[in-house]
């Protein structure tokens, strides 16, 4: 008995601070290195606001035209082209590519309403490639009936051309653009059936 009044005596004595404060010192965290962020452009359309839904006559219902399209901002020095996809993260079977097009000179600002389903694109040197209907040029929304679909137009600015032929997949895309994005910017629409 007298020795476990003793150890709780010290025990006491140690918890109301009979021991000086054991010093620990922590090493800072080391600086995560981040990459840099693509520089933004600003995408839009007169055809509708950013997260509106798509007019019926750039629909698979509709005419199936491609929206016209504008752009903004400064491009960095380096880029040299530049590319854009449409696609829908909603569909089915994962993300459907409904537009494909790159190789676009440094110096548009703009994409017409309605390019012709060409494999080079006439008015600028651009090609297009094949979307997820197995067609060349852009294939508007047409979502099986019911939840809402989200449909996003990325333009990208590259520093290289991507050096594929008029008619890539969206595979050969992205791995000839992997690295080189040097900016970018989005548009959003949506529809339903």
């Amino acid at each position: 008995m007298g020795k476990r009044v003793l150890l709780l005596t010290v025990l006491a004595s140690l918890l109301a601070g009979g021991c000086p404060p054991r010093e620990t010192t922590v090493a800072p965290p080391e600086p995560v290195a981040k990459a840099a962020a693509p520089a933004d452009l600003a995408l839009s359309s007169p055809a509708f606001e950013e997260g509106a839904a798509i007019p019926v006559r750039h629909t698979g219902d509709g005419q199936n035209l491609s929206p016209e399209l504008r752009w903004t901002g400064d491009l960095p020095p380096s880029a040299q082209v530049l590319a854009l996809v449409m696609d829908d993260p909603d569909a089915p079977g994962g993300t459907f590519t409904h537009w494909l097009v790159y190789d676009i000179p440094k110096t548009a600002t703009s994409l017409a309403e309605g390019v012709e389903p060409n494999a080079m694109l006439p008015d600028n040197g651009g090609k297009q490639g094949t979307n997820d209907f197995g067609k060349i040029g852009y294939g508007g929304p047409a979502p099986p009936p019911g939840s809402l679909h989200h449909y996003h137009f990325t333009l990208y600015a590259l520093d290289a051309p991507t050096g594929l032929e008029p008619g890539a997949q969206r595979s050969q895309f992205d791995r000839a653009v992997k690295d080189h994005i040097v900016a970018k910017g989005e548009l959003m629409g949506t529809y339903a059936r």
